[in-house]
Order: structure tokens, then sequence, then C-alpha cells
């Protein structure tokens, strides 16, 4: 059996058989009733550093670190401070989707290109209590443009097939939502040999079937879908911060450098909610990475985060942006980006690989606040 058929079939089960029937992997009582429950209503002030160094530098260099951009009732920017030696150090930003980050240009003949952007922030979990409508005032015009297609986004074709498909018979946006959500945990898995978070080519996905991916697969897809079928869906672009309060290894950041910790999410618009988080792509890596055995969807390790994560999500994370297709300001090389997630830079050899920290060379260091 395939991973995919594996998936749809473990989908299919009833809750109470599918318990019955896990096998694989079997976790102590403990793990087994491990809690996932984001409760909004506590803020936790965050500070993380990105310094970047431009190795082997030659003509001049440019650098672009994200900044978190995202101001709304679960995340607080508290500002932002920098040092560096380039000639140029201001904050610059996406006309089209309002990313921030700082750019630094270096003069031709600068021996130790470095630039150091240290960025404060408040943090609080989310989750939607779906038995309290809400009255959601958002400008008709500014939801149209998360309905809009990208680049490696598009919201006709085999996209909006496969998503009339998934939603047939469901008439409530929520409804049509879920659907999507429960097709995407069916027929989507990690793939941890993808570099990065994945490129998010969804029409791709969607014709050649190959469903392995990460966050900007599983997501892009689950937003690509949404979107196609007229329902306002975003994602949001940024990085782990901290453990998850609740054990799971998976779901938080492994330590105080977090420079491969980049993860994306996603919210869709609902009427009677507002903005929703939603975040698939972290159900399907508690399947994967969560322990040594590869979890079917039914194991109680990843019931315990399926719900929860249709709705909410923990905290330990800091928005950077909702950008696509972004054209970095006064680039000479390379083209757009699908996302910002990761620090770019770049000199007259060319752009370096974001995904390469050590040999770029960034890092990025987190640390919590106290009151």
């Amino acid at each position: 059996m395939n991973r995919r058929t594996f998936l749809r079939t473990a989908a299919s089960l009833s809750a109470a058989a599918a318990t019955s029937r896990v096998t694989g992997f079997v976790a102590p009582a403990h793990a087994q009733q491990k809690e996932f429950a984001p409760r909004p209503g506590t803020w936790r002030t965050f500070e993380i550093t990105t310094r970047v160094e431009i190795l082997e530098p030659a003509g001049v260099g440019r650098a672009w670190l994200p900044i978190p951009s995202v101001k709304s009732e679960f995340q607080k920017p508290l500002g932002d401070q920098w040092t560096g030696s380039a000639k140029v150090m201001k904050v610059a930003t996406d006309n089209a989707y309002g990313a921030n980050m700082l750019y630094a240009e270096f003069a031709p003949g600068e021996t130790a290109p470095v630039v150091e952007l240290t960025s404060r922030f408040q943090t609080q979990d989310r989750a939607v209590n779906w038995s309290k409508k809400v009255a959601a005032d958002e400008d008709p015009a500014i939801l149209k443009t998360w309905t809009k297609s990208t680049e490696l986004m598009p919201t006709d074709g085999i996209v909006r097939d496969t998503a009339l498909e998934v939603t047939k018979g469901k008439t409530t946006d929520l409804e049509k939502v879920r659907a999507v959500y429960d097709w995407i945990l069916a027929n989507t898995y990690r793939e941890p040999k993808v570099r990065g978070c994945g490129v998010g080519d969804i029409k791709t996905m969607l014709e050649t079937k190959n469903f392995g991916g990460k966050c900007g697969d599983i997501n892009g897809l689950f937003v690509g879908l949404v979107r196609s079928i007229g329902v306002p869906a975003r994602d949001v672009y940024g990085i782990r911060v901290a453990p998850s309060a609740f054990g799971y290894k998976s779901l938080g950041a492994g330590s105080a450098n977090i420079s491969r910790a980049q993860h994306c999410r996603a919210e869709v618009f609902l009427k009677d909610y507002g903005w929703v988080a939603m975040d698939p792509a972290d159900v399907t890596k508690v399947a994967r990475e969560e322990t040594s055995e590869w979890l079917k969807v039914d194991h109680p390790l990843v019931e315990a985060v399926r719900p929860k994560l249709f709705g909410g999500w923990e905290g330990n994370w800091v928005a950077f942006n909702t950008a696509h297709d972004v054209a970095l300001p006064n680039a000479t090389q390379g083209g757009k980006l699908g996302f910002f997630m990761y620090p770019q830079s770049e000199s007259a050899q060319g752009r370096r690989d974001s995904l390469d920290p050590d040999n770029f060379k960034y890092t990025i260091t987190t640390r919590e606040i106290k009151a």
C-alpha cells in the first residue's frame, strides 16, 4: 500500500475503530494522553536576532532580512534595531503585500560585510470559539486580494477542479474549508528530504500526484484550494521561537539557534468568525517527526492536534509577512521569491543559497524576555 492510499484509508476509519487498529509506535500512557490546547489570553515577549555575513564578498553586496511585519490580535511588534558595516541600512517594504525587511548594501571592497537585526515582539496562542459568532468586518477589496492567484498558486484549472470535487455537496464556507482541510490530511504527507519549507508549486503537486512536502507545499496547497472556490485565504510566513508548551518536540524550536526553524501557517476568512488560524502542515509534521515512527493519522498524538490546528495555533512562533512573488528591492541577481521567509543576500557572484545558513552565512537566535 503506498503512502497516499494509506492516508486515505486511515482517514476513512471511524474514530473508535481507528483507535483499536493503531499499530507501530506505542506511546507511553502520558504521551497518548498529551494535551494540545492553545488558549489565547497570555502574551509572551520574545526577541530574535538575525546576523548575516557575506562570505567571499565580490563587488557590491546586498542583504535582505525579514522583519516581523504582522500586527494582529495574536502578535504585537515592539520595534527593531540594527548594526553592521553596510553603507546603507534601512527598512524596505514589498509594495504588493507590505512585507517589511531590513535592506543592507555594502560598498565594493568591504572586507567584512556583516549586518545584525534584532526584533522584539509579543505573541499569544490562537483558538477560535466556534460556538460564538462575531461580526467580522473586513474591506471587500482587501478580501478579494486573498482570493487571487499567484505564480505558484493558480486558482483555476486543476486547482479549482480539485477543490470543487473536494467540496461537492458543501454549502457554507466553513463546511468547504473543513472539507479541504480533511482532504489535505488524507492525501498529503510531510517529506523530510524536501529542502527548507518546500517550494509551494501546487499545480505541479496536483498534476503529478506527488503530495509529499513541507509547510510551504502543504499549507500552500490548502490555501490555493480554498482560494479557488472564492474563500479568502493566505499563507503566513514566519519562524518558531520557543519549544511547544504542550510537549510536542516537532511543534517548537529545539534550541536558541533557530536558523532552520522557519515555518509557514495559514489563515482563512469566515464571515462569522473573521480571520481563522489553520495549520494542516503541522498535523503532518507530528505524524512524521514527533517520534521515530511514522504515525498514522488516527494515532492519539496526531488526533490531539488535528482538531485544534483547525482554528488555532500555539504562540511560540512569530509571523514575518503574508507576501508572495516578492521582488527584493534593488536586487540585481535572481528573480522573484515565491515567498519571503529566509534571509537573502547577493554579491557580484550571484544570489546566495538561503537554505544553507552555514555557507550563506547567517544565524538566527531567539530568547524569551520575562517580566
